[in-house]
């Protein structure tokens, strides 16, 4: 039972950084840069 409810909470927490990758992208910020283009030298845009 323990097992299962692991895999439902490892599984809850990719699907909810996964979400978070999307709408990021879709900001259009990545994980390379984070929309910060004084880190970067405006490389990413």
């Amino acid at each position: 039972m323990g097992t299962i409810i692991t895999g439902i909470v490892l599984v809850g927490t990719i699907v909810l950084v996964i979400r978070s990758m999307i709408h990021d992208k879709k900001k259009g910020k990545s994980l390379q840069c984070g929309g910060d283009c004084s880190h970067c030298k405006g490389q990413c845009h």
